[in-house]
């Protein structure tokens, strides 16, 4: 998805999508947003920028939401 896709009340600086990194235990699912990514003005790629990098585990991209502090979904 592009920015011309998205929404127009976005901030200009508001990344695109969120990193999380999501790790299993048991039966639950722990989500840590580690990162954000924007989309290239030329619709071809993505910058990723991480906070910090896990080294287990996956990480989701997903669209952020008004309240950042957990995804609705998991993947």
């Amino acid at each position: 998805m592009t920015r011309e896709n998205q929404t127009t009340n976005q901030a200009p600086n508001t990344p695109d999508y969120l990193a999380w990194h999501v790790t299993q235990k048991v039966e639950k699912s722990f989500w840590n947003k580690v990162g954000a990514a924007w989309a290239h003005k030329d619709g071809k790629g993505y910058t990723l920028q991480m906070e910090t990098c896990p080294i287990n585990g996956r990480i989701v991209l997903r669209l952020p939401l008004e309240d950042t502090t957990e995804p609705e979904g998991r993947a």
